[in-house]
């Protein structure tokens, strides 16, 4: 008999919220037609685009002509990051960023260094959290164009301190671009930044649409060819019917966050321990306090990555992993590297609405067996 499916990889992409289903039907019918025309149809889909950028801002607390969609998350933190140094170009061609940000922040440092830019990379503790003295000293640099910080960990769910990080930043007068793309939706938004990021599909939006948003008196330039759209901040006509239901399914997750936090947050504790209980040689990574409500990794020494996943799987169990072995670069996820904590055997469960504890408690019911399974296949007995 096949297991019914458990998933738990919300912070890769939680499933559809309702209300972002009911959007993007009515936006189907309405929103197809080009919001920058003149006609009927136009006007009627210019009113949508209108409605969905005031109510995503409303939500964010931000204006309406500070907030931009753009085609995904990547692409807004492309955006972020490219064009808060092309607007600073007069200053320097420094980037600072942490060590664990993601891939996508990462490439965009990546295409910067490539060009002739510099980079300084400030290092977390053993949780994952930002060193704070680094990052200050870092951004107090000359030449220091932008700084980049994630707002909570992708992969081990530890929120950095985003407010003290951005004090270090006004000091110095760097601008701060915070990827928040696992906070929005689900917890507050710290102060402090000048350019912000997050992606649709993390808080139970339709894919492809992410936020860009760009703070009024930062100085900021569109990487990208000359483009009349969104401001000139990201190139294309946006789509429409997805940006609708991303707004509405934003305002959605954020009026339900502290409910859903509460829920969730005892359901990951029973997770860290219940695991680390009940598995021999794990390592629950993250850090214990300050960290997501919705999201805990652990790693399992002698089990190969790909083959606890695949096997969670089997068993109805979908999760992510940032081990090598599941990545295309393969190699150890640099989260995991940079806090210098066991990445073999790696396991992200992260949680979403509709989560229930039933599914919690089977998860933890079989993955001690599991992963023993595993272990004796490999020749590793006697725990």
């Amino acid at each position: 008999m096949i297991p019914s499916p458990v998933y738990l990889d919300a912070a890769t992409a939680a499933p559809l919220h309702p209300v972002a289903r009911q959007a993007l039907l009515v936006a189907l019918d309405d929103g197809w037609a080009d919001p920058d025309r003149l006609y009927t149809q136009a006007r009627r889909a210019r009113q949508l685009l209108d409605a969905a950028r005031e109510a995503a801002a409303d939500t964010l607390g931000v204006r309406p002509d500070e907030l931009s969609f753009t085609p995904s998350g990547t692409s807004a933190a492309h955006a972020a990051v490219l064009g808060g140094l092309v607007g600073r170009r007069r200053v320097g061609a420094g980037l600072v960023h942490s060590a664990i940000e993601h891939s996508a922040v990462l490439h965009a440092a990546e295409q910067h260094v490539a060009r002739g830019g510099t980079t300084t990379e400030v290092p977390v503790d053993r949780s994952g959290r930002l060193d704070l003295d680094a990052w200050s000293a870092a951004v107090a640099g000359p030449g220091v164009a932008l700084a980049a910080l994630i707002a909570a960990s992708h992969e081990v769910g530890t929120v950095q301190p985003i407010e003290d990080a951005a004090a270090a930043c006004a000091e110095a007068g760097v601008p701060l671009h915070v990827d928040a793309a696992q906070v929005v939706g689900r917890v507050p938004v710290p102060a402090g930044w000048s350019v912000l990021t997050a992606s649709a599909r993390k808080w139970g939006g339709p894919p492809g649409v992410g936020l860009l948003v760009v703070r009024k008196g930062t100085r900021w330039e569109s990487p990208w060819p000359s483009d009349e759209h969104e401001s000139g901040r990201t190139p294309g006509t946006v789509n429409l019917p997805a940006v609708v239901a991303a707004a509405a399914s934003l305002r959605a997750a954020a009026a339900d966050a502290d409910a859903e936090a509460a829920r969730l947050a005892p359901l990951v504790d029973r997770i860290r321990a219940r695991v680390a209980a009940d598995v021999p040689d794990v390592e629950v990574v993250g850090d214990p306090e300050r960290r997501l409500p919705h999201l805990v990794t652990f790693s399992c020494l002698y089990v190969d990555g790909e083959a606890l996943l695949h096997a969670l799987d089997r068993r109805g169990f979908a999760v992510s992993s940032g081990s090598s072995c599941t990545s295309s670069t393969l190699r150890p996820s640099h989260v995991l590297e940079a806090m210098g904590v066991l990445s073999h055997g790696n396991v992200r469960v992260s949680l979403h609405r509709g989560t229930t504890e039933a599914d919690v408690d089977r998860f933890l019911a079989e993955l001690p067996q599991i992963v023993a399974d595993l272990r004796a296949e490999a020749g590793v007995v006697g725990l």
